[in-house]
């Protein structure tokens, strides 16, 4: 085995198509990464449900630097970690060392946090151990911020040194508990393969969104898709909402989907003649246009468990 293997990266994220990053992750771009920083949970949350993506979404954490008011966005760097099993152990460190880690108790998280680029998101499978499952610190985490600028980390497990990560006001680490005890008793498993963080799937190069809510993971094929979905809801509740204070509609027409193409065509023109709509000029609508004219709401919710089973039988794949 190997970690961070380039080969088994991308055979592991298969359906994404553009630019790669040198460990062979995807390498969504950073205007993507900014625009889904605007975004609302729910609203970066849409398509991946849509889709039948029901295992992205994790809450019941605590984070490091909770004035930040901007989303923890970026590109994920997985880790994966189990309890200590001597014969596991002998052979995971033996593997790290041939690969060039260095150290004793914190041999693994070093190295990792280390290679570490602009706009990473470190996100830690450390099987919730809280006790001796401090994986960042002071000083880890003063490396973490040097490295990743404005991205941060997601452990599924536990910190200290909290007072200081307060300080570390550029970026935000999501976490489960704080313990003053150091770390110990842990086997990294994978690095940069796929990673469960409570009930959430992430794969190295997901895209991150970390809020006071919880944590997302985008796949990367979809991102592009997500901010278009998510400036279209919302500038249609920037919308909705000043139609509903001035009387024009209630709740139930604008909560009702498709909506008509009488409202299809005010929307598009207060987009055209608003202050507030001008970031959306460039939106296409035509879907949605053909939705009103049917008055059929596209479905995209079909990756049912028995069509994932069948994925070998689509040419599409």
């Amino acid at each position: 085995m190997e970690f961070n293997c380039r080969e088994d990266i991308i055979q592991l994220t298969p359906l994404w198509k553009g630019e790669r990053l040198p460990d062979g992750r995807p390498k969504v771009s950073d205007e993507v990464l900014n625009t889904i920083r605007t975004m609302s949970l729910e609203e970066v949350w849409q398509v991946g449900y849509e889709l039948g993506y029901d295992n992205q979404f994790q809450g019941g954490f605590f984070h490091s630097n909770p004035q930040m008011t901007t989303p923890t966005v970026g590109r994920a760097v997985t880790s994966t970690f189990m309890p200590i099993r001597l014969d596991l152990e002998v052979a995971m460190k033996r593997q790290a060392k041939a690969q060039g880690m260095k150290g004793n108790a914190n041999l693994y998280n070093i190295f990792v946090v280390d290679q570490l680029i602009e706009d990473d998101v470190w996100v830690v499978d450390l099987f919730d151990k809280i006790k001796y499952g401090t994986i960042i610190g002071g000083n880890l985490g003063t490396l973490l911020q040097q490295r990743t600028k404005r991205g941060g980390a997601v452990v599924w497990g536990g910190i200290r040194d909290l007072d200081q990560m307060k300080g570390l006001t550029d970026i935000n680490v999501y976490y489960r508990g704080v313990d003053p005890t150091a770390l110990r008793d842990h086997c990294l498993t994978g690095y940069n393969t796929a990673c469960r963080i409570g009930g959430a799937v992430c794969l190295p190069g997901d895209v991150v969104y970390a809020c006071d809510a919880g944590v997302l993971f985008v796949p990367p094929y979809l991102a592009e898709a997500v901010c278009e979905s998510g400036l279209k809801t919302k500038v249609r509740d920037l919308f909705g909402f000043q139609r509903i204070k001035e009387g024009v509609y209630n709740g139930a027409d604008i909560d009702t989907f498709p909506w008509s193409v009488a409202m299809m065509e005010d929307l598009v023109n207060w987009i055209q003649t608003e202050e507030a709509g001008k970031p959306y000029v460039d939106l296409n609508w035509d879907k949605e246009f053909e939705e009103a004219r049917t008055g059929v709401r596209a479905n995209n919710r079909h990756w049912t468990n028995t069509q994932m089973r069948k994925l070998d039988e689509l040419d599409q794949y």
